[in-house]
């Protein structure tokens, strides 16, 4: 006889808050520490070009940026979509008990290989954005 297995509709969306908390600080991070690095870059002139290269070492740092930043937010949201899932009663349950349990460092766990795909990633992305809005800049001048 096979048991039954029993799709939940909120085990779909188990870790959803924090996902959401996670993408949101990302992004936002990723963007003020870029645009404010190419703004001190930039100094008095707000034409000046921004090489490629520089916008991908710019990149690489708003990436470093990122995994410091949100790491906590994506160790919750892990534990939150693991296995032992059903051991958290909700966001702040699940950060109170690796807090309570583990400590602090809990929360960066896999921080050091998060740097290095993030930093190339964040880098490479910029870049090609950069380029991006270059070519739209021309098709369609303000």
């Amino acid at each position: 006889m096979k048991p039954k297995t029993l799709i939940s509709f909120g085990g779909v969306y188990k870790g959803l808050t924090p996902t959401i908390l996670k993408q949101g600080s990302n992004q936002a991070i990723r963007f003020f520490v870029m645009e404010s690095l190419k703004d001190l870059y930039k100094g008095e002139d707000p034409n000046k070009h921004v090489p490629k290269l520089v916008v991908g070492a710019f990149g690489a740092v708003a990436g470093a940026a990122s995994v410091f930043g949100n790491t906590p937010l994506d160790v919750v949201k892990t534990r939150m979509q693991g296995l032992e899932a059903a051991k958290y009663k909700n966001t702040a349950d699940c950060a109170l008990q690796i807090w309570r349990n583990e400590g602090v460092t809990a929360f960066y766990k896999g921080t050091v290989p998060r740097l290095g795909r993030v930093c190339l990633d964040v880098a490479i992305t910029f870049m090609i954005y950069d380029s991006f809005m270059d070519l739209f800049n021309k098709v369609w001048k303000a």
